[in-house]
């Protein structure tokens, strides 16, 4: 597990207090989901937190309930008291118009033997109405209550005067040891932003010279030996996000990879609600590196038609956006139902939101025919994903550990031609050749003219090409030179977006 940056900061309370609201507004962001309803959050969610200059690492959890340990609050309470261990302070929320309940009680006794610096916020004190129950708080024995409005913003100041003791030292170190860190990807941020707008200059003289008419020599003109995409960086954690149908074993196979029961699982289906991400460091079996990978766990996606509650739209929603955020999305299959229209509809999602697509096929351990069920899977994928064949397939157990490390290696390489960038001159040595190997059609008897082609951006590939004409171009001939880009040029089964350009002058509509 990589270290952590920051202090961490743990919220807990029953259900319902607010714990998920307090999150959001110390992350500034509405990423927890919250509703009225008691027990929405169910995993532990991280986000960097920052308080007046006071920056940590901020943990919701579940609520805390009196639970047999086996049913799924149980489990959801064991995930809370897994998480405070290792934390700098906890942050125990309490609702003060509903007063101290008993496991108020029980929560604080509990947090009282954990040697973990406490703070007590009343929730939901606006106004007059929680003076009584900040009152009965002090019978906690954690130390004096602080009124808090975690919806509005009140008594946020008193929360950072009560923080800054426990964490502020711990911090200071902490940001010590990655000053370097940070200052080394700083400059080659700059770095990659410069040759970027290089890129971008020369990219924008191509085009106007093409427009005009006018001969551009690309030698000597593009970007350096091995200056690969503008903002790619391969020693950048992947962001991977792990998507498919409810119960697939998302959250099992990420357990899995960690080593840990990191996330809550079970054989209750639509377990997971928020999209959780964690960091993560992977050692390669076969070179030995280190490499940085940011899982991410999402709900399961059903059928739109079947998609009744508030709460699960809202989960579908943020495993959406989860798979906007992601390099490489890894569609994970059960091999005890196979292929299904609805995966074959959140491939489509993936791909038309320009992500790289991976397909695993999970429960492998428990396949039947499994010789035959991969083989129908690779064939419908080709048939039902037509826009882009070879998708890769990979058979895994998230159970026995099965294929994983070769799904992540597999990971990697997506990502590389992802974010693989073209020399221009070798990008039209190439558009020359297939232009040659097949020329384009002459409707009515009229030629129309592939002039050139460039590389305007990275993740997904974007590709231009300058031409007259080009509105009669059949798309079988787009599909053409899209193949080509992928087989030739080293993409392989990543979306490509192409674009075609007619010059603004109005004379060369008549030729």
């Amino acid at each position: 597990m990589a270290q952590r940056k920051y202090p961490q900061v743990i919220i807990v309370g029953r259900p319902n207090v607010g714990k998920s609201t307090l999150f959001n507004r110390l992350v500034g962001k509405k990423i927890a989901l919250v509703d009225d309803q008691p027990g929405v959050t169910r995993d532990r969610r991280f986000g960097h937190a920052g308080l007046m200059g006071l920056e940590f690492e901020a943990v919701d959890t579940a609520g805390w309930e009196d639970e047999d340990p086996e049913s799924l609050p149980g489990r959801m309470r064991a995930q809370t008291e897994v998480s405070v261990k290792g934390a700098d302070a906890a942050l125990f929320v309490f609702d003060a118009r509903a007063g101290i309940t008993p496991l108020d009680e029980e929560i604080a006794r509990w947090l009282r033997g954990q040697g973990v610096p406490t703070i007590v916020l009343a929730n939901k004190a606006e106004g007059r109405a929680g003076d009584a129950g900040i009152l009965e708080a002090y019978s906690l024995g954690l130390g004096e209550p602080i009124g808090v409005s975690a919806e509005h913003g009140e008594g946020m100041a008193e929360v950072y005067a009560a923080l800054v003791p426990l964490i502020a030292e711990k911090g200071d170190l902490l940001e010590r040891e990655y000053e370097a860190e940070v200052a080394k990807a700083a400059d080659a941020a700059k770095a990659r932003a410069a040759r970027a707008e290089a890129r971008a200059e020369r990219a924008a003289l191509r085009a106007e010279a093409i427009e005009n008419g006018e001969e551009w020599e690309d030698e000597g003109d593009d970007m350096a030996e091995g200056d690969e995409a503008d903002d790619y960086d391969p020693a950048a954690p992947l962001n991977l996000a792990i998507v498919g149908r409810p119960n697939a074993g998302k959250s099992t196979l990420i357990n899995r990879l960690l080593g840990e029961d990191r996330l809550l699982t079970g054989p209750e289906a639509g377990i997971t609600r928020d999209s959780i991400a964690v960091d993560w460091q992977w050692t390669d079996p076969k070179s030995g590196e280190v490499r940085d990978i940011r899982l991410v766990d999402t709900a399961g996606m059903r059928k739109r038609a079947k998609v009744q509650d508030k709460l699960e739209r809202l989960s579908v929603s943020d495993a959406k956006r989860a798979i906007d955020y992601a390099e490489v999305v890894v569609l994970l299959l059960d091999a005890t139902r196979g292929l299904e229209v609805q995966d074959l509809k959140i491939a489509n999602l993936v791909l038309e939101e320009g992500r790289a697509l991976m397909v695993a096929i999970n429960k492998w351990d428990v396949a039947e025919d499994a010789s035959g069920l991969f083989n129908g899977v690779r064939a419908a994928l080709d048939e039902g994903l037509a826009q882009l064949k070879g998708v890769p397939l990979l058979a895994v157990s998230a159970k026995t550990g099965k294929g994983l490390d070769q799904m992540l290696a597999a990971a990697f390489d997506l990502r590389e031609a992802w974010s693989r960038r073209v020399p221009t001159a070798g990008l039209n040595r190439w558009f020359d050749e297939a232009l040659a190997a097949n020329p384009p059609p002459a409707p009515g008897g009229r030629r129309i003219k592939l002039r050139y082609i460039t590389q305007t951006s990275t993740r997904p590939p974007r590709f231009v090409i300058f031409g007259t004409r080009l509105d009669q171009l059949p798309t079988s001939y787009e599909r053409y030179l899209v193949n080509g880009i992928r087989r030739e040029l080293g993409f392989g089964a990543v979306p490509v977006r192409l674009t075609l350009k007619s010059p603004k002058n109005p004379f060369d509509r008549k030729r």
